[in-house]
């Protein structure tokens, strides 16, 4: 097993797997089980699964569509969409789920990191925090897939979690979603120093010297989703993953 944590993203919609570019324009790239396969035989370690409709379409996660991936899955899954309550989140768990990505209801109740953290404990509790640069650039937090401004500072809410209970940092980056031109490695270098639990980051892996990059910047994991379903430079669907001796060789994780 790598050290540095590189885990595939996939994003749920109506059933089935898409890939977005700044949040937009999702694509179809196919089935989340015949990905979950692919990516067992790839021996991947970890997986991110997120129902990018859920929250906004006010509706629960899809239990039914989440057991069937879990169940074929050999390693760990964190999901992410719909998740307001409790109840839910232990539901989740039941079905095999080992971490939870809270976004929305980050903001709107934090109470639920506080009890989520404190009955299941803080190591499945994933905060996620979709960002973009405005216009006088400056990095806001958006919620609701993207659609809602939230005032709050980075850095500010980024504290508050971690005293909330908060596990692990899931920072994503809308303006490098789907570009794969490399991660916002300017904003890792800012806020890293200031994070006191494992900081994942998601949004413009294009190679894996990207991932060095976002490493040496200051990240704990990173994470990917074009990169890891997209072929060549007419992005064709081909679900991969790079092979373990170069992520080794790389990033110097042999242990």
């Amino acid at each position: 097993m790598l050290r540095t944590r590189v885990i595939p993203v996939l994003l749920l919609k109506n059933n089935g797997l898409v890939k977005t570019t700044r949040f937009k324009n999702p694509v179809y790239v196919g089935d989340p089980i015949n990905a979950v396969r692919i990516f067992n035989e790839k021996e991947v370690d970890e997986l991110i699964l997120l129902d990018i409709t859920a929250t906004n379409d006010n509706r629960e996660p899809d239990y039914s569509k989440i057991k069937e991936i879990v169940s074929e899955a050999f390693m760990p899954i964190g999901y992410g969409g719909g998740i307001s309550r409790l109840d839910q989140i232990e539901q989740l768990f039941k079905l095999g789920v080992e971490k939870v990505i809270i976004n929305t209801a980050a903001h709107t109740n934090p109470q639920l990191i506080k009890n989520a953290a404190s009955i299941f404990g803080n190591q499945s509790i994933v905060i996620a925090i979709d960002f973009k640069k405005t216009f006088w650039g400056k990095y806001a937090i958006l919620t609701h897939a993207g659609k809602k401004k939230q005032i709050a500072d980075i850095l500010t809410f980024i504290n508050s979690v971690q005293e909330l209970g908060a596990g692990e940092i899931f920072l994503n980056s809308i303006d490098h979603d789907g570009t794969m031109k490399g991660y916002d490695t300017k904003l890792i270098k800012q806020i890293g120093p200031h994070i006191n639990v494992p900081l994942i980051v998601s949004g413009g892996a294009g190679t894996i010297n990207d991932f060095s990059e976002a490493i040496q910047a200051g990240a704990s994991a990173v994470a990917a989703g074009s990169m890891f379903v997209f072929q060549g430079i007419h992005r064709a669907v081909l679900i991969s993953y790079p092979k373990y001796s170069e992520l080794e060789a790389l990033l110097n994780t042999k242990k």
